[in-house]
């Protein structure tokens, strides 16, 4: 019965772990670019009083076992990198990415960092940078005073006019081999690990590469709907930990106060 007490408690632990992660996929619901969550558990040790296969005294063998586990435990809280709905703004510097890929920003401290919000922005200096004004990288050349159209192609191809004249260039993107092993630093932002592999450049719409849409965002991969219904799984699985740690308790009790 201690047994049932503790992995009831494991199992209200992990469900707990899982409504966190729910919690903050409904949260970014209308976050740009952002990628839900998924919690993956596993079980936990088993005690084994009688292993599957073991040989019997008369030359006989088990064909099944006494296993009895200790709850379950959480492994990873993966990023889904499924694309999100993309919308309409029609601010010029507003740049969706349709497949794979991420634009490339520099952190304060020189080391590089990647996002799909597109939410870009004009410094005053002319460079792009993201809302929270760090720099883009990826190929992006800063935008000269005076410039009146900025036309973004869905390779990457970037030309610009206005009373200084007229230029043009080609931004880049960035891929990994495993992008749920990124880290996710917040603020739209993840970093390169081990897990994730290195930074592959390419270009817009070459070698498996996504495209880019001017004057659209991609929105929140996450589906309320969906949220809502392993919502209320957890919700129910928690419940019935806890009427499991009751019983327990309740079978505990009884058992102290037998007499002889």
């Amino acid at each position: 019965m201690l047994r049932a007490l503790y992995s009831s408690a494991a199992g209200m632990q992990s469900q707990q772990t899982n409504l966190d992660v729910i919690a903050n996929n409904l949260a970014n619901v209308n976050t740009t670019g952002f990628k839900k969550n998924k919690a993956e558990f596993q079980d936990l040790l088993y005690q084994t009083t009688r292993s599957p296969g073991a040989e019997q005294g008369n030359g006989a063998q088990l064909p099944t076992g006494v296993q009895i586990g200790h709850g379950s435990r959480l492994v990873s809280t993966t990023k889904v990198f499924t694309n999100g709905e993309l919308t309409q703004t029609g601010e010029r510097l507003d740049v969706a990415i349709q497949g794979d890929g991420f634009f490339e920003v520099q952190l304060p401290d020189g080391s590089k960092a990647y996002t799909r919000d597109g939410a870009l922005k004009s410094a005053s200096d002319g460079r792009i940078t993201t809302s929270d004004g760090l720099p883009l990288q990826s190929g992006f050349q800063p935008i000269p005073a005076g410039t009146t159209d900025i036309n973004i192609s869905a390779s990457g191809e970037v030309a610009t006019s206005g009373a200084n004249g007229n230029q043009s260039f080609r931004v880049q993107l960035v891929r990994f081999a495993n992008p749920a092993g990124l880290q996710s630093l917040g603020r739209n932002l993840y970093k390169e690990t081990a897990a994730s592999g290195q930074a592959e450049q390419g270009s817009p719409g070459e070698n498996g590469f996504g495209t880019l849409q001017q004057s659209f965002l991609e929105m929140s991969n996450v589906k309320v709907v969906e949220e809502m219904v392993n919502m209320i799984v957890a919700q129910r699985a928690y419940e019935v930990n806890s009427k499991a740690v009751q019983a327990a308790d309740e079978m505990m009790q009884l058992s102290n106060n037998l007499r002889h």
